[in-house]
């Protein structure tokens, strides 16, 4: 596992998340840890659009979308 190591916090932001840690019953390390590994696997809206685009196209038939539409209205 990697280390980080984040220095000139403010002394607000660092007594909100040491608060929050204690509600959830962790250690404010713990508590950065969980916030990080969030927020890493949550994909930004660039690599969205990058995924997308490169998928393969879906054809697009507009009679397929009609009859598909039709058999499930019956």
């Amino acid at each position: 596992m990697g280390t980080i190591q984040i220095r000139d916090v403010p002394d607000d932001t660092e007594r909100t998340l040491k608060a929050r840690a204690e509600r959830e019953g962790k250690s404010l390390t713990a508590y950065v840890r969980d916030l990080l590994s969030e927020e890493a696997a949550t994909p930004t809206l660039d690599e969205v659009m990058a995924k997308i685009a490169d998928d393969e196209p879906v054809p697009y038939d507009p009679e397929f979308v009609r009859e598909t539409l039709r058999e499930g209205r019956r």
